[in-house]
């Protein structure tokens, strides 16, 4: 009886302990709130959009998926009451995405999100193709256009990404071991809401990380002059605000210094052990270029550094013509050699590429591998029927006496691609800051860089929140035949682009004198007047020229500036070289500016 009762008691005990065991779990539990997060998809116009896949990231760490109705409503329940993404995305519609903070549920613990979708019915479509292997699809490589998708070719080398809206996008195609490859899709490549890109990919380098593929959208040189450098040599020709070599492109090591812009040795720890090869570039500057009998001989105003006699820089100058069967960079003449602090100048023959577009290559060679460091430093890259030296302008016969611009240059200017320009610099700078700004430009198509400026006799102002100028001198020398300085571009004029439009404005009391020329390829002259403008003030003056005073219009007040229109219908189906200039119309009036907010063509 005595046993039986002491197990009865040790039974009894173990019982309370799980009890209290158990009891202990059940406090010890966290207590987690939910709530629900609800809303309504519908499109720009308000009404609703069903079968949206409704995606909340964060739920017990794994994503959660619900579709909205034909009412275009939506639930999620059983959510933790803290931040969420939702994503919304639908096939023929642009994907979004809203963000539910633990702030927004209310009393009720209910979060309401709504999302409104645009219609991307479009997609870029395509095929790639393994240059390295016969031209065979090549798969596993990722395509992407940003935030807009992301795809993955497929073992056939096909490759979609949907849901876009039909716009301009920069599209990226990597793989291991391929060199990566950038091509633009424009708007107006979409047909019927498809745009077709297919690509080659591990095709042979023509230069350093360079393909044929990449050469396609070389920069256009439209120019036969392009200055580098800080320094005001043969001011104003040569200064640092007339100089914008350094907007071209560049690849490898290089940097804008006072001398001129300078192409270097890729020198750090990590690129010594780089072999020498006197045939490919360490780093380049490059473009593609016309060659015609007006243009046919470069020539290169150079200095170096880190180097001399005896231990030079190898540099030269190489040409690929992207329309033989099989492109090559073929060098011109041989690798040349330079050692000094003292400018030189040499030329490289094109004569074998006249009549065709090919891409230029200005390079310098790393001689022998470990610690190699020198640095060509280009003051001048220039295109004449001759070699060009010193701080000449380029040589010919001159279309207007003292314009300093030849016939021969006006023939061999490059039809420019664009219509459309700005004057308002991205980013601002000075004399010892400016490259990031002249970099940015190349994004804009801004007017310095798209069009070629001939400083004749004073600098402009190159980074007015107004936009940029040229102007005078305040100088009693009065002349309305030769601008203080100008800038000019070539166009194919036709319907669609023979109505040029400038927005400008002035400063101060004093008039402004401008005009645009037009010249022919054959050396005709003509000044044609605006046919319209909104100036505050705006004559008819002498030559050809008009003068007009606006003090309207800056960064915050596009619409203040004055139009000038211009009707250049007469000269429907020719090339012609375009040139605005600006004159000292009257003595001893200060600096008169010419204010370039925006050039249109259309």
């Amino acid at each position: 009886m005595s046993k039986i009762l002491r197990i009865f008691s040790y039974v009894a005990l173990l019982g309370a302990f799980f009890v209290s065991l158990s009891s202990c779990e059940k406090e010890d539990a966290p207590v987690i709130s939910v709530g629900t997060i609800t809303g309504i998809v519908s499109d720009a116009n308000g009404q609703a959009v069903s079968d949206v896949n409704v995606t909340l990231s964060g739920v017990n760490e794994e994503d959660v998926t619900v579709t909205s109705g034909q009412d275009g409503r939506y639930t999620l329940e059983n959510v933790s009451l803290k931040t969420h993404a939702l994503t919304f995305s639908k096939t023929g519609w642009l994907t979004t995405s809203v963000t539910v903070t633990a702030d927004e549920f209310d009393a009720n613990k209910v979060a309401t999100a709504n999302a409104t979708l645009v219609n991307a019915s479009a997609k870029i479509t395509g095929t790639i193709t393994d240059a390295k292997n016969g031209n065979a699809p090549l798969s596993d490589v990722t395509i992407s256009v940003g935030v807009a998708g992301t795809a993955v070719s497929g073992g056939d080398g096909t490759y979609t990404i949907d849901n876009l809206m039909s716009a301009n996008y920069n599209v990226t195609f990597t793989k291991d071991n391929y060199v990566t490859i950038t091509k633009e899709v424009s708007e107006a490549d979409f047909v019927n809401g498809v745009a077709t890109l297919n690509i080659s990919m591990g095709s042979e380098e023509l230069l350093r990380g360079l393909t044929a593929d990449n050469l396609l959208n070389a920069d256009k040189w439209y120019y036969n002059e392009y200055r580098g450098g800080r320094n005001a040599d043969a001011y104003p020709h040569w200064d640092w605000s007339t100089n914008y070599m350094s907007t071209l492109d560049f690849q490898g090591a290089w940097q804008e210094q006072n001398e001129g812009t300078t192409l270097q040795i890729r020198n750090n720890e990590d690129q010594r052990d780089n072999p020498a090869d006197l045939d490919v570039f360490d780093s380049y500057v490059y473009g593609s270029k016309l060659i015609t009998e007006d243009n046919k001989i470069l020539s290169l105003r150079l200095r170096t550094h880190n180097a001399d006699e005896a231990s030079p820089a190898y540099f030269g100058v190489q040409v690929i013509d992207l329309s033989a069967a099989q492109p090559v960079a073929v060098k011109v003449g041989e690798t040349r050699t330079y050692g000094s602090g003292d400018y030189a100048d040499f030329d490289f023959d094109l004569s074998e590429y006249v009549g065709k577009e090919v891409i230029i290559a200005i390079g310098i060679y790393r001689q022998s591998t470990g610690d190699y460091w020198k640095q060509l430093v280009l003051r001048a890259i220039r295109f004449a029927d001759r070699k060009v030296e010193n701080w000449d302008w380029l040589p010919g016969t001159e279309v207007v006496e003292g314009w300093k611009l030849s016939q021969e240059t006006v023939r061999s200017t490059m039809i420019h691609t664009k219509n459309s320009f700005t004057g308002i610099s991205p980013v601002s700078g000075n004399r010892d800051e400016y490259v990031d700004a002249y970099r940015a430009w190349r994004e804009v198509d801004h007017v310095a860089s798209s069009w070629s400026l001939v400083p004749l006799k004073k600098d402009p102002e190159v980074f007015p929140s107004e936009g940029f100028l040229i102007k005078t001198r305040n100088t009693p020398e009065v002349n309305t035949k030769v601008p203080e300085a100008y800038l000019y571009s070539k166009f194919a004029i036709g319907a669609g682009s023979n109505q040029l439009t400038l927005t400008t404005r002035n400063f101060g009391d004093s008039f402004t004198y401008f005009k645009l020329t037009v010249i022919e390829d054959d050396g005709t002259v003509t000044h044609v007047s605006p046919t319209s403008n909104t100036a505050q003030e705006a004559i008819e003056a002498e030559d050809g020229t008009w003068k007009f005073k606006h003090g309207d219009g800056g960064a915050g007040n596009p619409e203040g500036y004055a139009s000038f229109v211009y009707d250049l219908s007469q000269f429907d189906g020719k090339n012609v070289t375009l040139a605005f200039g600006v004159y000292n119309g009257e003595p001893n009036t200060g600096e008169n500016k010419l204010v370039f907010h925006t050039i249109n063509l259309n």
